[in-house]
């Protein structure tokens, strides 16, 4: 590390610097010259924007990052500092951070909490240089790998323009790109500002191997999409083999496959629906959110058949009679247990969505100890759970009230209804809950309903 120099003395490294007491530690010293900058009222003569840029650049980069020395951090708000600052106590915090915890009146310090006898803050100029020195020293080795990955990256993506590489080598060529953007994601804009998004798309057809088509859909799905490149993708050629990779493929590949085309979706004006209303594709994610091995293909699948459901509601016939809800009921009974609730949730949210059609309820109902398992998972794993629980129990409840209630009351739904209602949900699903505990109550006496729910109080 280069030399620095703080009131005529040569700091020659952080250790030193740490050593020697000059930083502000517990039983630090506060140097000669910060007391002479604060007497003046100067500020360190570190650029504090210059400093924000830096670390605003590196944190969105993506960048893999380097473990920021424990001086540079702020006691109070554990971030790196810009513009560190001294108390009477030793102790060295961020200006602002430190001046609100005094404006609160406070007299304390906040890592010591000792007393203040002087509330002056000193700058800490030694320890400004070192971090603006530090965080400098990191930028210009984040800029200089960005500068050799950027030319890395457009020198391949120019050789498979200009055709020059064919084969394996084109895999090989298109493997590398894919792992300069997984190591460097600011290389990401770069391949998207030269086109080379459309050009990608354009390697993308009926007779593109999949061993090319899976390193391309792997890119594109972590790319920013112009409208030129979607409108590509959206080539039934394109979509064929996109598909055919979805069923095929590796998990890696089928992932990057329902990325892609999620991404695609987002487009509403130029998206066409019949690209996911056929079987095949629907098939693919279907057999994705079955093989459990995979937690990760089984979000991506989940998240994409959700959002199909959500916005073409002319493909939920289609889900239901390629066996969709059995399949959505067994990754239910699969995590009873709670263990991956966000995977609860999607399967819930699309099972409210399929309930809203006849066939949907019907599905549901003939699905063995489904009844049983939406009301286990009633205030198990968050409200949105809840919510959709209750909402398909309904739905079947209006096709097979007499069936329904009493698969429900077995099962111990009053008493999770009750506990729904006392809880904090919101308004509309405690509205749901008191309709379905007046619907279970129906087929029984007040005093045959409260012994079979096992309550020890009356139902108003």
């Amino acid at each position: 590390m280069p030399q620095y120099v703080e009131g005529g003395a040569q700091v020659l490294d952080l250790a030193t610097a740490v050593k020697d007491g000059i930083l502000g530690g517990p039983t630090g010293l506060i140097p000669f010259s910060a007391r002479k900058d604060s007497v003046h009222g100067a500020k360190p003569e570190t650029n504090l924007s210059d400093l924000k840029r830096m670390m605003s650049e590196l944190e969105a980069s993506g960048d893999e990052p380097e473990e920021v020395p424990s001086v540079f951090i702020c006691p109070i708000s554990l971030e790196p500092m810009v513009d560190p600052v001294t108390l009477c106590t030793g102790q060295t915090y961020e200006r602002a951070h430190i001046q609100r915890w005094l404006a609160m009146g406070r007299c304390t310090c906040p890592t010591t909490m000792q007393e203040l006898w002087d509330e002056v803050v000193t700058p800490n100029t030694t320890l400004s240089c070192l971090i603006h020195t530090w965080f400098s020293q990191r930028y210009t080795r984040f800029k200089k790998r960005a500068e050799d990955v950027d030319g890395r990256a457009s020198e391949l993506v120019s050789a498979l323009r200009s055709r020059q590489i064919k084969g394996q080598a084109r895999v090989q060529a298109l493997k590398e790109i894919r792992k300069i953007i997984n190591s460097h994601p600011s290389v990401k804009k770069s391949v998207t500002s030269s086109g080379g998004t459309a050009f990608l798309a354009s390697l993308l057809g009926p007779f593109t191997s999949h061993a090319v088509g899976s390193e391309v859909v792997a890119v594109l799905s972590q790319l920013q999409l112009d409208q030129e490149t979607r409108l590509l993708l959206m080539q039934p050629g394109k979509i064929s083999l996109i598909t055919d990779m979805l069923n095929e493929g590796t998990i890696e590949t089928k992932v990057s496959c329902a990325g892609l085309i999620q991404t695609l979706m987002e487009d509403e004006s130029g998206f066409r629906s019949e690209i996911v209303s056929s079987p095949s594709l629907l098939v693919g994610l279907l057999r994705l959110i079955k093989d459990r091995r995979h937690l990760n293909g089984v979000s991506s699948g989940l998240a994409l058949l959700k959002s199909i459901c959500t916005k073409r509601p002319e493909t939920r016939g289609l889900l239901v009679g390629l066996g969709a809800v059995p399949k959505l009921v067994d990754l239910i009974s699969a995590n009873s247990n709670l263990s991956q609730p966000d995977l609860l949730e999607s399967a819930f949210q699309i099972l409210d969505i399929i309930s809203s059609i006849l066939d949907g309820q019907v599905a549901i109902k003939e699905c063995k100890n489904v009844i049983p398992n939406l009301v286990r998972m009633i205030m198990r794993v968050s409200e949105e759970c809840t919510r959709c629980s209750m909402n398909v129990l309904s739905s079947v409840w209006e096709m097979a009230p007499e069936e329904c209630a009493k698969s429900a009351v077995e099962a111990g739904l009053a008493a999770k209804l009750l506990l729904v209602m006392q809880s904090g949900c919101a308004p509309e699903v405690k509205q749901r809950s008191a309709e379905l505990l007046k619907l279970c109550s129906l087929n029984y006496t007040a005093t045959l309903f409260i012994s079979k729910c096992k309550l020890t109080r009356t139902i108003q």
